[in-house]
């Protein structure tokens, strides 16, 4: 309660008073401040968005709405607001990388959310070769009897057809699994062998859609802004949403075994825990959670 008091007062009425005080000390407005002082990153983006957000400035605030295409122009426009002179190159290169990123984002999320809402379709040509080469490269030594047959459960899918585990992620489940087993072949196939453990097993295909429920909330509540303001210098593209839930992966196969439950039905359980150390790791203004990071020595 006190924490929301103090947000309350001091958006209302100190952080006024207290950024006419630095300009004046300053002599620069708080988006010079912040663009001069800080280094590229997400400390310096989320600053930037959090002073556009917050300002009494129409033209300020709309600044986090802009599209690709409008971010120069919007820049110009910010900087004539300020009275910032143009010729200030270090401030416009900062400012136009900081609304990429802000853009870029928002359009991340919409592109991840209009695939999560296209459902598998076994009509689809497209679909049905995606989830083929998923089995190709998942077990290149066996051949699939039926597009129909138990087999599938072999990588951890529910029942014999792979098409109704697909239901609440769409096709973004799919495309996930298909991307890691595509790009980490060799740790795609090591952690689906241990997910095959007498004791510690998981349904791998299963656990994996899961992950990208995971994922994709993290990015629709906004909590891989940092992690994508550091990771890309510009506009985040898909290919960053999957590399992170390779992350998720991974690192999820890392932690069940550590943690070792006593059987999979305690699998919410231990899926909670792992997403509640995942948005700690996010709070970190520094964060990057890639698996070529995580696989450094």
């Amino acid at each position: 309660m006190w924490g929301r008091l103090w947000g309350f007062l001091y958006n209302k009425y100190f952080r006024f008073w207290l950024k006419w005080v630095l300009r004046v000390l300053t002599g620069k407005c708080e988006l010079q401040r912040v663009l001069g002082g800080a280094a590229a990153g997400a400390r310096r983006t989320l600053s930037v968005e959090r002073s556009l957000v917050s300002s009494k400035n129409k033209v300020l605030r709309n600044a986090v709405h802009v599209e690709e295409a409008e971010v120069e122009k919007c820049v110009r426009d910010v900087m004539k607001e300020k009275r910032i002179e143009q010729r200030d190159t270090g401030f416009k290169a900062n400012l136009h990388i900081s609304l990429l990123q802000i853009s870029g984002y928002k359009k991340l999320y919409l592109n991840v959310e209009n695939l999560r809402k296209v459902p598998y379709d076994s009509e689809n040509e497209e679909h049905e070769e995606q989830l083929i080469e998923l089995w190709n490269l998942l077990m290149p030594h066996e051949n699939l009897k039926a597009r129909i047959s138990k087999q599938w459960c072999d990588i951890g899918f529910q029942g014999d057809d792979p098409k109704t585990d697909f239901r609440g992620m769409g096709l973004l489940g799919l495309v996930n699994l298909v991307y890691f087993s595509k790009h980490y072949t060799n740790e795609a196939r090591q952690i689906l062998s241990r997910s095959n453990h007498p004791k510690l097993g998981y349904s791998y295909a299963i656990v994996g859609i899961n992950l990208t429920e995971m994922a994709y909330s993290l990015l629709k509540n906004g909590a891989l802004k940092s992690h994508l303001y550091n990771m890309v210098a510009g506009l985040p593209q898909m290919e960053h949403f999957h590399q992170f839930y390779c992350y998720l992966v991974y690192e999820f196969d890392k932690f069940w075994f550590e943690e070792e439950p006593e059987s999979i039905m305690h699998f919410n359980q231990y899926r909670e825990k792992f997403h509640e150390k995942v948005k700690g790791l996010l709070l970190d203004c520094n964060v990057i959670l890639t698996l070529q990071n995580t696989k450094k020595p």
